[in-house]
């Protein structure tokens, strides 16, 4: 708030100003049109009470100076007044929109920080319905579009309705006949930019979805390029880049062009205003009896032009606010979007894990699909041993292993934790309880280190070099020019999927999780890397209550229980030996995979 008062005081002082400025024209204008030869008598100051008392002690002292110093001195001394006046107003002015940009800079830095907050805090179910694309585009673009629209205009909401104001009061106090015909075309005004400006909000929101799709095309070609340039589609993906971006562009060439009418319109409404005041004003010299003087008349138009260019700024402004406002809807969608994960007011804090997972009746639908994915999964893993989660692609394997950590919340039933619901633990204690390994090793475009010890606060670089080796990455890593130091690239692409798998566990050997999920880690392997990450994860299971999602069964034949999936359902259970002589889907999987 101490920026805006600074900016108040600073607009309110140039507003004085700027009136004394144009205030001096008065007796500039006397001189030069030679009317300042008649007599002024000096009227008490406590007596003063309208404009035509204030000139007339005015008038008194300037005719004083002019019978002691002579005209061209008193010119030149009222000249040079009326210079450092307007270099105050300016420099206040200049103050006014200083203090203002912290203000401007720090709403958008505040935004977009509540947008990312929001983005971690979000289920991931959130964002498969949402294109990434989409996501940047609002923190990017729509966030950019708030600061150039709205914020840029929080210093014309200040100033202007001050100048304003103080203008329109000045100008009463000199004529108020005059203002108050003045004032009959103000609606006028307001009415004609208002119907210029409908419908540039719409059209602004418009704009600015065709600005997510190109956010996300270019998104998708980034990730696809491999796949683009191996079957010929650069044709294909250029022709519809081509057409999303002249969707963009002719919405964008609507917007401006309304946009860009705003100065030209007020500055014809403004004319034409000004036309007619002289008009008037000149009736009100030119009749028998005059009420206001030639050099009175032409301050006041002064001043009045003066009020115009606020009105013409509050016009721009006028059209800013619904683009930003139109960018602001499509950031709440994420702001004011819903978690579904809560966390409860009482919750319980898992300080270690003790005993067993359990699957209770569980059930499972995603919020915008009909299908149940999961139906009625009852199973108990008991601690330090290692269940196999197997079967058809789709077949729910991967949905069931996200609910442990709570990234879903299940439609039906109860997954407990050494006999407590997930749902009464707090989050925090209960993810802290797991690691994961994925198929698609997610690093970070930082060096070695630091995706190694992501997750972990402060970790020794001893530490870090121990999870490495117990990982069977140390060696490759050391091999590095810069070891430790050397940057992955985005999305770790300076390393092989092997490489980028072993650094992913050695982060969850770091972490040293009591629960570890492994969801297909090794399927995109080719054998030699199969093998030095599976030592890798061996290393990584001993001690440890493990839940593996693999396709291939050969790397869970000594699973302590593997678990088959088929549309939902555990159809199957047991050790591998007793699911081979069983016969069933298990052994199915199995003879297709060794054929």
């Amino acid at each position: 708030m101490g920026y805006v008062g600074g900016s108040v005081v600073m607009n309110l002082l140039a507003a004085v100003l700027n009136v004394f400025s144009f205030s001096l024209l008065i007796p500039i204008l006397k001189i030069l049109f030679n009317v300042g030869s008649q007599s002024y008598e000096l009227i008490p100051w406590s007596e003063v009470n309208s404009f035509a008392d204030l000139t007339n002690n005015a008038y008194h002292y300037v005719v004083g100076f002019i019978a002691v110093y002579g005209h061209n001195r008193v010119l030149l001394g009222l000249c040079l007044v009326f210079c450092c006046i307007v270099l105050l107003k300016t420099a206040c002015y200049f103050g006014a929109a200083a203090v203002m940009v912290p203000i401007s800079t720090g709403v958008v830095k505040d935004m977009r920080m509540e947008i990312y907050r929001k983005i971690l805090s979000l289920p991931i179910g959130f964002f498969s319905q949402e294109r990434k694309g989409d996501i940047i585009s609002r923190i990017s673009g729509d966030v950019q579009e708030v600061e150039t629209s709205i914020t840029a205009t929080i210093q014309m909401l200040i100033k202007n309705p001050i100048l304003i104001i103080i203008y329109v009061g000045v100008l009463f106090v000199m004529s108020w006949k005059l203002t108050l015909f003045t004032i009959v075309f103000a609606p006028l005004v307001i009415a004609i930019m208002s119907s210029i400006g409908k419908r540039l909000k719409a059209d602004s929101q418009e704009a600015q979805t065709f600005w997510s799709d190109t956010m996300s095309q270019v998104e998708e070609t980034l990730g696809g390029l491999r796949v683009i340039k191996a079957f010929l589609a650069e044709r294909k993906m250029e022709n519809r880049f081509e057409q999303v971006t002249e969707n963009m562009r002719a919405k964008r060439t609507k917007v401006s062009v309304r946009q860009a009418s705003a100065h030209p319109v007020s500055e014809l409404l403004g004319s034409i205003m000004i036309a007619i005041v002289l008009w008037f004003g000149g009736t009100l010299i030119l009749g028998e009896s005059a009420v206001i003087d030639a050099p009175v008349f032409l301050a006041y138009l002064a001043i009045l032009y003066s009020v115009i260019q606020p009105i013409k700024d509050l016009a721009q402004a006028a059209y800013g606010i619904p683009k930003g406002l139109a960018s602001m809807e499509r950031i709440d969608v994420i702001l004011q979007a819903e978690n579904p994960i809560t966390q409860k007011p009482d919750c319980i804090e898992a300080v270690q894990f003790k005993d067993s997972i359990e699957f209770s009746h569980v059930s499972f639908r995603y919020t915008d699909g009909d299908r149940e994915i999961l139906h009625d999964i009852n199973l108990r893993i008991p601690k330090g041993s290692t269940v196999a989660i197997v079967g058809a692609s789709g077949a729910g394997k991967s949905t069931m292993v996200d609910l442990i950590p709570r990234f879903y919340d299940v439609t039906s039933g109860a997954i407990l934790i050494d006999g407590v619901d997930i749902r009464d633990l707090s989050l925090n204690s209960l993810r802290a309880l797991m690691g994961n390994v994925n198929q698609d090793s997610i690093l970070f475009n930082d060096t070695i280190f630091n995706n190694i010890a992501f997750g972990v606060e402060s970790p020794s670089a001893a530490a870090v070099e121990n999870a490495a080796k117990i990982a069977n990455a140390d060696e490759f890593i050391s091999a590095k020019e810069s070891g430790y130091g050397e940057s992955v690239g985005d999305r770790g692409c300076r390393l092989s999927g092997g490489q980028r798998q072993r650094i992913s566990i050695a982060r969850a050997i770091l972490k040293n999780p009591p629960i570890l999920i492994l969801d297909e880690a090794t399927a995109s392997l080719d054998t030699e890397s199969e093998k030095t990450v599976q030592e890798a994860l061996d290393n990584l299971m001993q001690s440890r209550t493990t839940i593996a999602i693999a396709h291939r069964l050969s790397t869970i034949r000594n699973a302590d229980l593997i678990v088959v999936l088929d549309e939902g359902r555990i159809v199957e259970s047991g050790r591998h030996e007793e699911l081979m002589k069983l016969g069933g889907y298990y052994r199915k999987l199995h003879d297709m995979q060794a054929l």
